[in-house]
């Protein structure tokens, strides 16, 4: 391939797309994960309706992720959530520096009055739905950051039901 007169392989001219012809560069990219590495940290699965799967553990129903323990914790919506439900976070030591809070199918708001108490604590909120909740979860703690979850399970979405009829 000739470049402004110069000879340019197909590999480093930008105008090179790459085919099948171009072989092992141009397969896909696939990692499988063996074995999780040592003293990352509690890692979320799977959720369902009914609950999640924690590290092999399943959990039915809300719960607290407060590594390394697993709570059920004591909330039925989003409106749950209160000062009281949330005195669990802020008396670990070592003192957490981020609570994901994942709400159910979609984000909701939770109250002020809670959001305060925690920031007074010292410790960041994140509410999120709950898959993304998980997914944030799983990276802070990949990251070794000191985090906590507290999870209500989605309901069951209209798709499935649609599926299961």
């Amino acid at each position: 391939m000739h470049i402004s007169g110069r000879q340019c392989s197909p590999f480093l001219c930008r105008s090179h797309r790459l085919d099948p012809s171009d072989d092992e560069m141009y397969q896909r990219t696939s990692v499988s994960v063996m074995q999780k590495e040592p003293g990352s940290g509690v890692m979320i699965y799977n959720y369902s309706s009914r609950g999640f799967n924690i590290d092999g553990n399943k959990v039915f129903g809300p719960c607290a992720v407060l590594p390394p323990a697993i709570l059920q914790w004591n909330v039925g919506s989003h409106e749950d959530i209160t000062e009281e439900s949330v005195s669990l976070f802020h008396m670990l030591e070592p003192r957490i520096e981020i609570l994901v809070l994942g709400t159910g199918a979609r984000v909701e708001r939770i109250k002020p009055s809670v959001l305060a108490l925690l920031r007074r604590k010292g410790i960041a909120v994140e509410v999120q739905d709950t898959p993304n909740a998980c997914a944030t979860f799983n990276f802070l703690t990949s990251e070794r950051r000191v985090a906590a979850a507290g999870l209500i399970p989605p309901p069951i979405s209209t798709a499935l039901e649609a599926v299961q009829e």
